[in-house]
């Protein structure tokens, strides 16, 4: 029994002129013609229809799809196979792409968690970076703790954790102003307070992690900016900030 090229681009989703051009370029020609001379697609060619939309649905290209359903070494049943594992394979990458978007949601959460008016009460004029969220999430996305910092917070919470902040910032300088090497006791002890201020945001904050974090103040002035405002900035001061952090790492190992 044959069917009709009308009636195969209806169940198939294709257009005519897809099926004519599969036709032309050999991908997929009908095995019969009516008396008429209009093309007749058999079960098979059904069968080979349906294993070129699979493959093109993947992403593959018509050139690949001709030498894959030709290959004389898949019969039906390995084609049903190799379907399966690419559809596996797929699902998997999908799968990846829906928590990578969820990641980047949530970080727009936490950025939109305040309207424009309230972060200038809160905030002022500093601002993050454009983009800095998307990037964010590409680095540090899948880690325990900035999934437990992606968590918004209110006005209020905002308020107090930048008023803490000011505070803190307020007395590291002091203590820079001071001349008081980045080892001495009242650097560490700013930098075990600043430890333990992460720790309260992202939920764990250990040395080691510390270490890590301190690190990105004297190697990415963005990083320095949302501990210390541009205009409260010393020369000098990430690499302060970092040495504070490992003498007081290395202080809670004797």
């Amino acid at each position: 029994m044959g069917y009709p090229v009308g009636k195969v681009a209806a169940w198939s989703g294709v257009t005519v002129r897809t099926l004519h051009h599969y036709d032309e370029i050999g991908l997929l020609s009908p095995s019969g013609r009516t008396s008429a001379g209009y093309r007749s697609y058999s079960d098979e060619d059904l069968d080979r229809l349906q294993r070129v939309l699979f493959y093109r649905e993947l992403g593959f290209g018509l050139e690949t799809i001709a030498k894959v359903v030709d290959d004389p070494g898949l019969d039906a049943l390995e084609h049903l196979r190799r379907q399966r594992t690419l559809l596996l394979e797929r699902i998997g990458e999908l799968s990846r792409m829906v928590e990578s978007v969820e990641r980047v949601i949530k970080a727009k959460e936490v950025g939109g968690a305040l309207t424009p008016e309230e972060k200038f009460e809160v905030f002022g004029e500093f601002r993050e970076p454009e983009g800095y969220a998307e990037e964010a999430v590409r680095r540090w996305g899948e880690t325990p703790q900035w999934q437990a910092a992606a968590m918004p917070l209110s006005k209020a919470e905002w308020s107090e954790a930048e008023k803490a902040r000011e505070d803190w910032v307020r007395r590291l300088l002091d203590v820079v102003d001071s001349g008081a090497p980045a080892d001495s006791a009242a650097a560490m002890d700013l930098a075990e307070e600043h430890r333990r201020m992460l720790a309260a945001f992202m939920g764990d904050c250990d040395h080691a992690l510390h270490r890590e974090i301190a690190a990105l103040y004297a190697t990415e002035p963005v990083q320095l900016g949302f501990l210390v405002r541009e205009p409260d900035q010393r020369p000098g001061l990430g690499e302060y900030i970092r040495d504070a952090v490992h003498a007081n790492a290395a202080r809670a190992r004797e």
